[in-house]
């Protein structure tokens, strides 16, 4: 069985004479820690609408776990695992973190046309929230509205949503995006507890980040991939100091 759980060949996206996306090759093993990185209009975001199946690619080819998904839709391809977090977070604010929780393990588990009911009554279903809540450090705020958590709390929660969908590839988009500095250390060691066979595939502006996280990382520049490797080659690569890591840009 291959280890790669996530593959694309070629794939490009245009918008009328732009090139957004330029003939872009991934290979992400299973249990990555990759990074995409590179400076402001890079394509980053438009490359995980197109893996997530947001945008349609304009050519070339997606395959999850051996299977061609070009042309499923994004729900689709989260139910077969490719499972994203978004930079500005899609929580539901008047629900509580283990309403919020208790959606997505019921809706995983099959049992979600009765979520509200089954939460006791599902043994299943009540042991996987309080699993996550311990997890994601939300115990302590679990029956507060969404809308009243600190920012961090939002973005621990909404981890803790996508890894309740069971994902073999998981993309963080931006994780740390507007989090106070005192709340992010929370997120960073949520992020480094994910489990280890889960690939995860984060975008970060914040290089202290992505140096920290990544086992392997891929820039891309105007809209194609200009440079891959261990951390320790694209901090050395002088080609990828003059065109970003070394320019001031964090994009």
């Amino acid at each position: 069985m291959s280890d790669v759980v996530l593959q694309t060949q070629g794939l490009t996206r245009r918008f009328g004479a732009l090139v957004a996306t330029d003939r872009v090759s991934l290979r992400i093993e299973r249990g990555a820690r990759h990074a995409l990185i590179g400076p402001n209009g890079a394509g980053k975001t438009t490359l995980v609408n197109l893996l997530t199946g947001m945008l349609a690619p304009s050519e070339g080819r997606i395959e999850l776990l051996g299977e061609d998904v070009t042309g499923l839709a994004a729900h689709q391809r989260a139910r077969r695992g490719l499972v994203r977090t978004f930079q500005i977070n899609q929580l539901f604010g008047s629900f509580t973190p283990l309403q919020s929780l208790a959606l997505a393990v019921s809706a995983r588990m099959g049992v979600a046309g009765r979520w509200w009911t089954r939460l006791g009554a599902d043994r299943r279903v009540a042991q996987r929230c309080d699993a996550l809540l311990g997890q994601f450090r939300l115990d302590d705020v679990a029956g507060q509205k969404v809308s009243q958590l600190p920012y961090g709390k939002q973005r621990l929660l909404e981890i803790a949503l996508a890894l309740a969908c069971e994902p073999r590839v998981l993309l963080l988009d931006e994780p740390v995006a507007g989090v106070p500095g005192a709340e992010r250390r929370e997120i960073l060691d949520a992020v480094d507890a994910l489990p280890e066979e889960v690939a995860v595939v984060l975008i970060e502006h914040d290089m202290d980040v992505v140096f920290g996280f990544a086992r392997r990382m891929t820039v891309l520049v105007s809209g194609g991939v200009f440079a891959e490797g261990a951390p320790d080659e694209i901090a050395r690569d002088p080609r990828v100091k003059a065109v970003y890591l070394g320019s001031g840009s964090h994009g």
